[in-house]
């Protein structure tokens, strides 16, 4: 028998049940009854009229969610009634996502910034509360009295979690929703970024956002997000096979603890894997561990062609920066001699991007600018 978990009663507007179990989960969710409810009804049609107020966002008439909803998502099956009107964002993708879908007056709080939001999104994201750009608690996040947590990662909900389980999240009756580009990637392994033995693909971002959109009633702008997206990939891929910089092995930095310390890299068949395919290359590392950790003796191993390093505002370490990085790689004597270096192929790329998410396809149209200035210049 599946298990029932209670009605959680929100201070404000939006109730919420959960009915679940490993293969289905149901979701209620009760809008304020009575005039504000008319008034809401009244203003629905005027929303589709409306353009969003977040420069950079996608602007669109919006089509309406038929409920109830059912979707797949990680194995388990959720039914959804009504939107969510206060949900929690952890990691900065299912964030962005939320704010580029012109959700942030449904969002209580959000957590886990590796970097600071998109500038045309930093008006809207003011609106949101902010508990911290680390791992939040468990405590903090229901606290915010949520009524859905969208996470990006599975070490934010998943089975190894350093927040909480999605099961903690199920006892209390909160819904959840995790990236499908990341719960592919967890396979039973034991690493809390899981693994994965197939390439990411920016499918699994179209899907996010089309389920989001759907979830949240907004089906319309989700469209809309994806194919402004698609559009990017595309150009990306141009300009990168206008440059004539195909071909290349792609290291990714994405930041150590320190100098001695193993690195931190994407793997094979991580997102940053796609961006090197969109360039028409290779990851240079052959390991399947979302991020592996790798000893700069290996890494000097791998020859890059080019190295990508990632900018990080979170401060956690010194080499999240990434002078530091580029710095320690020009002046250390044994990666100093690494083709990438002695050629000045490294290039600085935003760290967010280096995780599955809507920032990938911008981070290949960054490092594909990037690539195509210094063809340029090195012709010149």
């Amino acid at each position: 028998m599946s298990p029932t978990f209670p009605f959680r009663r929100s201070a404000v507007a939006g109730r919420i049940t959960a009915t679940v179990s490993a293969a289905s989960r149901t979701v209620r969710s009760v809008r304020v009854p009575g005039a504000l409810s008319r008034v809401m009804m009244l203003a629905l049609p005027l929303a589709g009229a409306l353009a969003l107020a977040v420069p950079g966002t996608v602007q669109a008439a919006d089509a309406h969610t038929q409920y109830p909803l059912t979707l797949e998502n990680c194995g388990q099956k959720i039914t959804y009634t009504h939107a969510p009107e206060r949900a929690v964002a952890l990691g900065q993708n299912s964030a962005e996502i939320l704010l580029l879908l012109g959700l942030q007056d449904r969002m209580v709080a959000s957590a886990f910034w590796p970097s600071k939001v998109m500038p045309q999104l930093a008006k809207a994201n003011e609106k949101v509360k902010l508990l911290t750009v680390e791992f939040p608690r468990f405590e903090s996040v229901l606290a915010e009295d949520p009524d859905f947590v969208a996470s990006a990662l599975p070490s934010l909900i998943g089975p190894n979690s350093k927040v909480a389980k999605r099961e903690d999240f199920d006892k209390m009756g909160v819904p959840t929703y995790l990236s499908p580009g990341t719960c592919l990637a967890d396979g039973g392994s034991k690493d809390p970024y899981g693994s994965r033995n197939q390439l990411w693909s920016p499918e699994l971002t179209y899907r996010e956002i089309d389920e989001l959109s759907r979830i949240f009633d907004v089906p319309a702008r989700g469209q809309a997000l994806i194919a402004d997206l698609k559009a990017r990939v595309k150009k990306a891929r141009q300009t990168a096979e206008k440059a004539g910089v195909t071909g290349k092995s792609y290291l990714f930095w994405f930041s150590s603890p320190s100098p001695s310390a193993d690195a931190y890299v994407a793997g094979k068949n991580s997102a940053s894997g796609y961006i090197a395919t969109v360039l028409g290359g290779r990851n240079a590392v052959t390991n399947e561990t979302e991020w592996p950790t790798m000893s700069w003796e290996s890494i000097i191993a791998t020859q890059p062609d080019v190295i990508i390093v990632a900018t990080l505002d979170r401060n956690r370490w010194e080499l999240d920066k990434p002078e530091a990085k580029i710095k320690y790689l020009t002046t250390d004597s044994a990666t100093r001699e690494m083709p990438a270096v002695k050629n000045g192929a490294i290039v600085v790329m935003d760290g967010s991007a280096m995780n599955p998410s809507v920032r990938t396809i911008y981070g290949a149209e960054q490092v594909a600018q990037s690539l195509a200035k210094k063809k340029s210049a090195a012709d010149k």
